[in-house]
């Protein structure tokens, strides 16, 4: 610093006093933190992409069940237990509500046409909708229900897709229903 500028600071400051003493307070504490808390984070997000050991553990969803009430609870049972021959099934999977629920219309249309007893229809479990849940499960539980030409229907066995899919019994055909859903006779 020159001459100059020394003697400009000391006139600039002639006169300043230095401000009284204030009590020091501390800065508040530093939160605590985990040692081992972002590798234990990284470890349960790789965990979390695995599937579990346990294949049944995937299968959380409800189980669908249906009949109309002149089925008998035991055609039920069977029907839940796979002791009936599926003749055919319909894969909605990727498809929009829309084209879903054509698909089914169709698909169930032709079955009763075609004879068929019992045939399979696969929903999925949802596991792509995100909170909102199985949309394609809901949608086709309540599209069955509506149809007259499904007298029953229950979720399928696991190795049929479990609580993915839904064995369907249709009416006969030619066995039109009526306007309650009851056959004629």
């Amino acid at each position: 610093m020159s001459d100059d500028d020394q003697r400009a600071f000391e006139e600039a400051m002639n006169g300043v006093r230095p401000l009284p003493p204030r009590e020091r307070v501390a800065a508040p504490p530093a939160p605590p933190v985990a040692q081992f808390a972002r590798a234990d984070q990284q470890q349960v997000l790789l965990e979390s992409l695995l599937p579990p050991e346990d294949p049944a553990l995937l299968d959380t969803g409800e189980e669908l069940s249906f009949r109309r009430p002149w089925i008998r609870e035991d055609v039920l049972r069977r029907l839940r237990r796979g002791q009936f021959a599926v003749a055919a099934e319909s894969d909605l999977h990727g498809l929009g509500r829309h084209a879903a629920h054509e698909a089914l219309r169709g698909f169930v249309a032709e079955s009763v046409a075609r004879g068929l007893g019992c045939v399979r229809v696969i929903h999925g479990k949802g596991r792509g909708s995100g909170p909102r849940g199985p949309v394609l499960k809901h949608v086709v539980n309540h599209w069955l229900r509506r149809m007259d030409d499904v007298v029953a229907f229950a979720s399928a066995r696991p190795v049929d897709g479990g609580t993915g899919a839904v064995y369907v019994l249709l009416a006969p055909a030619g066995a039109r229903r009526g306007s309650h859903g009851q056959p004629r006779r």
